[in-house]
């Protein structure tokens, strides 16, 4: 039975914040507001989200298919 972490840390790379959040099951999250520097964050090229991009666990959709849900 494979199971899918549904929280992830996500970095800050303006300001080195860390935040745990809690990712969206079905759906890829593309923008992200840093609660420290309100820097809005969006997906690096060739990641489907931001947390596939600045989080320690990619999300549901990769985890669970391989790919992203875009």
């Amino acid at each position: 039975m494979d199971i899918t972490i549904s929280e992830s840390v996500i970095t800050c790379p303006a300001c080195g914040a860390e935040k745990k959040e809690t990712m969206p099951k079905n759906a890829c999250q593309y923008f992200y507001e840093c609660t420290s520097c309100r820097k809005l964050l969006k997906p690096l090229p060739k990641s489907c989200c931001v947390f596939c991009s600045y989080g320690t666990i990619k999300c549901p959709p990769v985890q669970e298919n391989g790919s992203c849900c875009c």
